[in-house]
């Protein structure tokens, strides 16, 4: 694409910060970009990119909607159109994610079918740092016994106690991408024994993952076995769904603790929490359920050594900033008629 050609409109479909939407603007004279802040839900929190919920009066909705009609790429999904998107949107050509699991999402709207035009790139490795310090500090919370500490001092209760230190200490990590090769490296740096698990291991070195080992999904169990702790990093997809249940967790090591950032649908609940009430797991730190929000009848909300966080482990107030960078690098590509990064894979479904 050459400077005479067309211009490219892009539409931003989630609330983002005015200095982040003029770096789009400035990055290349072709493009025009549309933002409509008052058209979109209202943030509730920052980086929030569903928002409050949104009902249009009839003149902005029509606005929107020929927003929508005239745009060739959006910034995020329109949630308030997500089931007639595909009949929304004609002349899109691309969609920049602002999440990194979006396989379910296109997979349940089949856009992929109804869109088969539209490239639909990810917002890959923008929540790994988040969400490794997320997986750490609860793996520390539980190890230096943070809850007796908070406790104790809830009480004014002076009773000396041992805790244990994570030098040494096996982890397994489910879910090699981004999020769990960060989890890997942070975990190293305190001097943990990382087992790592991937779709794919073959030709690839395990210290560049930072890990002591590699193994592929059909040997989960061998990773499993004996391990102190367990990360679950994996995407959602047809092969990982349900792929920890009872005969997983029974493999950990007595009184392991578990760390969920992947999706609620990859775990087998009634087994976890027998696990957990049992004693079997020594504690877990969940931020991602199969039903979410969870619902307050949930024994998750009550059991003592679980650590419930609502889905937002991976959110961060520097997020917009790391999402616009990709953004940006991909519009330098898509004018330039080059790959662009974090292409979603429609039958990996990541």
């Amino acid at each position: 694409m050459n400077e005479s050609s067309p211009r490219v409109r892009i539409l931003i479909a989630s609330y983002l910060e005015a200095h982040q939407v003029d770096r789009i603007r400035a990055l290349d004279p072709r493009l025009e970009v549309v933002y409509e802040p008052h058209l979109l839900p209202r943030p509730r929190f920052a980086a929030d990119h569903v928002g409050h919920p949104l009902e249009r009066p009839e003149d902005d909705e029509k606005l929107w909607v020929s927003l929508l009609a005239d745009a060739e790429v959006l910034f995020d999904f329109d949630r308030t159109h997500l089931e007639d998107l595909p009949e929304r949107v004609p002349s899109v050509r691309w969609i920049q994610a602002t999440s990194a699991g979006i396989g379910q999402l296109v997979a349940k709207h089949r856009y992929a079918e109804r869109m088969p035009e539209t490239v639909f790139t990810t917002a890959s490795g923008v929540h790994a740092i988040p969400l490794a310090e997320y997986a750490l500090m609860s793996i520390l919370l539980f190890r230096r016994k943070l809850p007796e500490m908070l406790a104790g001092q809830r009480e004014r209760r002076w009773e000396p106690f041992a805790s244990t230190d994570l030098a040494g200490r096996s982890l397994a990590v489910v879910g090699m991408g981004s999020i769990g090769s960060e989890v890997a490296r942070v975990a190293s740096g305190f001097g943990m024994r990382v087992l790592g698990v991937k779709r794919t291991v073959a030709g690839v070195e395990p210290a560049s993952l930072h890990s002591e080992s590699l193994y592929p999904f059909d040997e989960l169990h061998a990773a499993l076995s004996g391990a102190e702790h367990l990360v679950l990093a994996a995407p959602h997809t047809p092969e990982t769904e349900g792929m920890i249940g009872a005969a997983e967790l029974a493999l950990l090591a007595p009184g392991a603790i578990f760390v969920n950032v992947a999706r609620g649908a990859l775990v087998d609940e009634a087994a976890l929490v027998d696990a957990l009430e049992s004693g079997r797991l020594g504690g877990a730190a969940l931020d991602v359920f199969r039903d979410e929000p969870l619902p307050a009848d949930s024994p998750f909300w009550t059991i003592p050594n679980v650590m419930v966080c609502s889905h937002s482990a991976g959110t961060s107030d520097r997020e917009n900033e790391r999402i616009t960078d990709i953004f940006c690098e991909n519009l330098h590509r898509y004018l330039e008629g080059e790959p662009l990064l974090n292409v979603l894979d429609v039958v990996r479904m990541y």
